[in-house]
């Protein structure tokens, strides 16, 4: 089991929930957190562009993190989402054996 976790930036709170919520309830996320907005500054499309979202954290596997992206893209407005994945390469193993319980393997 490789767990990860999975960032992404939603423009308001309907998306985040959505896909947090969809995350959770198919087993793809152990758990979503919803943090507070944040302000993005960033370029797109040879602008520069500054945008208020919600930053989730989702904690996950590598074996869903094909179907996190489907998911996010599914569901996420914006044409092209940030989805990153960074390798949890250290934690506590009851809370790593509780992430691997309770995501499809």
């Amino acid at each position: 089991m490789e767990p990860l976790l999975i960032i992404t930036n939603c423009p308001d709170e309907e998306v985040a929930n959505a896909i947090a919520l969809a995350l959770v309830e198919e087993k793809l996320a152990a758990c979503v957190n919803l943090l507070p907005r944040v302000q993005s500054v960033y370029r797109w499309q040879d602008a520069v562009e500054s945008a208020s979202e919600i930053p989730l954290l989702i904690k996950s596997t590598a074996a869903c993190c094909a179907a996190i992206e489907t998911r996010i893209r599914e569901l996420h407005p914006h044409q092209v989402p940030e989805i990153i994945a960074v390798p949890i390469t250290h934690g506590l193993p009851a809370y790593l054996n509780w992430l691997a319980e309770e995501t499809l393997q």
